[in-house]
């Protein structure tokens, strides 16, 4: 009678490293398959603009440039150092309170857009809340990124004229 043969440990930490290979290439179309996303916004009424806007998840205000549409950007090197572009990782699917899309920046990067302009936070916010952007004007005019139209003024009731003499005649 024969005896089988001892297995050796290189025969067996081959087969192994086979068995992991065949097994990653099965489940790598898996694990691509699940769209990420991830919530990047958030909304806010802002009581010096009297609308609601969008914000990051901590509360900094988010701009978009009236000069970048349809895939112009404006706002490129220097500009960066005072606007802040809200990027996410390349295919993540941006979530907020409103339809959030991306836009491609010209270094290769994702960046958040609302209506199909690019947001941005601005520097010149010290803090949540702060709409300090609002209105600045380079090449076009940066404004907050509004979820509304502002509220409508209460019309305030006109002094009407007086007769000259209080009785009538």
């Amino acid at each position: 009678m024969r005896q089988p043969a001892k297995a050796s440990p290189t025969r067996f930490l081959l087969a192994t490293a086979l068995l992991a290979a065949a097994l990653a290439a099965l489940l790598a179309p898996l694990a691509g398959a699940a769209p990420s996303s991830r919530q990047v916004a958030k909304e806010a009424q802002n009581a010096s603009l009297g609308r609601t806007v969008l914000t990051t998840n901590g509360g900094r205000t988010l701009y978009s440039l009236s000069a970048e549409t349809k895939g112009r950007f404006i706002c490129t090197g220097a500009c960066l150092s005072t606007w802040h572009p809200l990027i996410v990782a390349a295919g993540v699917t941006p979530t907020g309170p409103v339809k959030l899309g991306t836009v491609m920046r010209p270094d290769g990067r994702t960046q958040v857009s609302f209506k199909g302009r690019p947001l941005y936070s601005f520097s010149g916010d010290g803090r949540a809340g702060d709409a300090n952007g609002e209105g600045i004007k380079d090449v076009g005019t940066w404004h907050a990124a509004a979820t509304s139209k502002s509220a409508p003024v209460p019309e305030t009731p006109q002094p009407q004229p007086q007769p000259p003499y209080p009785y009538p005649y």
